[in-house]
């Protein structure tokens, strides 16, 4: 079972993997590109178009691992957190420790 000072230095890892995510998601908006279709410009257009599909790509993933985060603060509230929630398991200290928000225990992280 985590004492309560691992869960605590996890917790604070977490919110600052989360201040820090916050951060890099509000500074992949995508940038505004005009309209024009003509020569250069629909060459430089298609370059546009690429640069916001990959944005976009960063900012999902970056939100998904916002999501995972916050899927572990919320255990650690629920009293929950270094529980496996496939198997009901205590997750191992050497998995939280590489990564914190982790919901599942060695055993299923292989399995997913």
């Amino acid at each position: 079972m985590l004492e309560k000072s691992e869960i605590e230095k996890h917790q604070a890892q977490l919110e600052q993997d989360r201040r820090r995510l916050i951060t890099e998601i509000e500074s992949e908006k995508p940038a505004d590109f005009g309209s024009d279709v003509e020569g250069e410009v629909a060459e430089e257009e298609s370059d546009e178009s690429e640069e916001l599909t990959n944005k976009l790509a960063i900012q999902q993933a970056l939100k998904d691992q916002l999501n995972e985060i916050d899927g572990a603060l919320n255990r650690i509230r629920q009293n929950t957190y270094g529980i496996c929630v496939k198997c009901g398991k205590e997750i191992e200290k050497v998995v939280l420790d590489l990564v914190p928000e982790s919901e599942f225990c060695e055993e299923h992280k292989r399995g997913i």
